[in-house]
C-alpha cells in the first residue's frame, strides 16, 4: 500500500500540533514583553533600565549555547520543549508574584531575575523547536513549512503586543498580563505534549569539545550560511529601536500603554503580509540580492521611524521594516536549514540562535545605551544609517551570498 506524500504542511498532525503550540507561546512571549517594557519604563524612566532587560535575555542563552545545540541534537527534542514550556510556567507566576507587590524601583532587579530565568529556557527551546520544526517536514516541503511557521509566529506577534497593551491598560496592570501568559503558556505545554513524534538521540558520539564546538565550525566553514547570518546581526544590533517603544509611546508619541502594544505589533502586520505572500509564491531567484535589499529596506525603515513624531507615519515605518525583516528571515532560515544535516541541525541552530539573538537582545541593550549617550531619536537614526552600511560592507565581503540565484 503506497502512502501519498501530503501536498501542504498542514495536512500533518504534528506539525498542526507545533504551529498551535508555537502560537500561543509566541502570544505569550509577545505579551510578557509589552509588560515588561512598560512596567521598567514606568518604574525606572531609564532609557538604560529598558536595555538592560535585553541584556538579561541575551547572557543566559549566549554562556549556555554549546550545551544547547548539542542537548537538540542528543535528546529527544519533544522531551526538551516539554521541559522548557513547564519552566516558562513557573517564570510568568515569578513574574505574576512580582507585579502583585506595591509598585517600586526596587521590583526591577526581582524582574531581571524572571527576565534570565526566560532567558535560559529560550536558550535550550530555541533550538529543539527549530530542529524539531525541520523534523516534522520533507525536504520538499521545508520551504514553504518556513514561510507557514513564520506567518504563525507573526501573527501571534500582531496579536500578542496589542493584546499585551490592552490588558495592561484596561486589566489593572501588568499582573493581569502575566496571569493570562500563564494560561497561554500551560495550553503551548499540553499541545506539545499530544504530538506523537520521538525524535531525539540523533548524535550518540561521546561528548567532546571538538563535538560541542562542531556547530560554529561548521558555521564559519560555510560562507554563505556565516554571512547570512552575520548580516542579520549586525544590521538588527545596529538597527534595533524595539527596546525604545515604550519611551516613544510614552513621552513622544504620547499614546500610553494601548499604543505601545499597538507599536509593538506594527511590524508583525507587515511581517505577516509579507510571509503569506512568500508562502504562496516562495523565493525563487535572486535570493542573495533580495537578502541584501531587503536589510537595506529594514535600515532606511528605521531612519524614518526614528524621525516620526506622528503616530500613523511610526506605524507605517514599523510596519515595512517588519516586511523587510521577514524577507530576510525566510531566507536566512532556509538556506541554513537546506544546508545543514538532520544530526547537526540542533548546535547550527544554537549558533544561529546566538547571532539572532545578540541583534535582537543585545541590539536592545545597544539602543538603550546609545540613547542614554545620545538621546532617544538620534540613537534610533545612527542605528538606521548603521544597518545600511553593514548591508553595502556585507555586499563587498561575501560576494557568494549575493550571488545566490536560488535554494537549490
Amino acid at each position: 500500500m503506497t502512502t501519498t506524500e501530503p501536498s501542504s504542511p498542514w495536512e500533518i498532525r504534528d506539525f498542526r500540533l507545533f504551529q498551535c503550540s508555537r502560537f500561543f507561546i509566541t502570544l505569550a512571549v509577545q505579551m510578557q514583553s509589552v509588560a515588561i517594557g512598560w512596567q521598567v519604563y514606568d518604574l525606572t524612566h531609564s532609557a538604560l533600565s529598558l536595555g538592560l532587560v535585553g541584556l538579561f535575555t541575551f547572557l543566559p542563552l549566549f554562556i549556555f549555547s554549546l550545551v544547547t545545540g548539542h542537548v537538540a541534537d542528543r535528546y529527544d527534542r519533544r522531551r526538551v520543549l516539554l521541559s522548557c514550556f513547564s519552566v516558562l510556567v513557573v517564570c510568568s507566576g515569578l513574574l505574576f508574584l512580582i507585579a502583585m507587590q506595591t509598585a517600586s524601583v526596587a521590583l526591577v532587579p526581582y524582574i531581571y531575575v524572571a527576565v534570565a530565568i526566560f532567558g535560559v529556557t529560550r536558550a535550550f527551546f530555541g533550538p529543539s523547536a527549530a530542529a524539531l520544526g525541520a523534523d516534522l517536514v520533507s525536504s520538499a516541503l521545508l520551504p514553504r513549512a518556513v514561510a507557514w511557521s513564520s506567518t504563525t509566529w507573526q501573527f501571534a506577534s500582531i496579536l500578542g503586543p496589542a493584546l499585551g497593551g490592552w490588558v495592561y491598560a484596561f486589566g489593572s496592570g501588568a499582573w493581569s498580563v502575566y496571569l493570562l501568559c500563564l494560561v497561554l503558556y500551560s495550553i503551548s505545554l499540553a499541545l506539545i505534549f499530544l504530538m506523537n513524534i520521538r525524535k531525539g538521540g540523533l548524535d550518540r558520539r561521546a561528548i567532546t569539545g571538538e563535538l560541542l564546538l562542531a556547530g560554529i565550525r561548521y558555521v564559519f566553514e560555510r560562507k554563505i550560511i556565516l554571512g547570512a547570518i552575520s548580516l542579520d546581526l549586525f544590521a538588527v544590533l545596529l538597527g534595533g529601536s524595539i527596546a525604545l517603544l515604550p519611551i516613544y509611546a510614552s513621552d513622544i508619541l504620547k499614546v500610553g500603554p494601548s499604543g505601545l502594544g499597538v507599536l509593538r505589533s506594527a511590524p508583525a502586520v507587515g511581517a505577516t503580509i509579507v510571509a503569506l505572500f512568500l508562502a504562496r509564491n516562495p523565493l525563487s531567484s535572486r535570493v542573495g540580492y533580495k537578502l541584501f535589499m531587503a536589510v537595506f529596506v529594514f535600515g532606511l525603515a528605521t531612519c524614518v521611524f526614528g524621525l516620526s513624531e506622528n503616530f500613523w507615519l511610526s506605524l507605517l515605518a514599523l510596519a515595512v521594516l517588519g516586511g523587510a525583516d521577514m524577507v530576510s528571515v525566510v531566507i536566512r532560515q532556509t538556506l541554513v536549514q537546506l544546508s545543514t544535516p538532520p544530526e547537526m541541525r540542533g548546535r547550527v541552530t544554537a549558533v544561529s540562535q546566538v547571532f539572532i539573538s545578540a541583534s535582537n537582545e543585545l541590539g536592545e541593550f545597544e539602543s538603550g545605551l546609545t540613547a542614554a549617550w545620545f538621546g532617544v531619536v538620534p540613537a534610533v537614526i545612527i542605528g538606521g544609517l548603521g544597518t545600511c552600511c553593514v548591508v553595502l560592507l556585507w555586499a563587498v565581503k561575501f560576494p557568494m551570498l549575493r550571488k545566490v540565484d536560488n535554494f537549490g
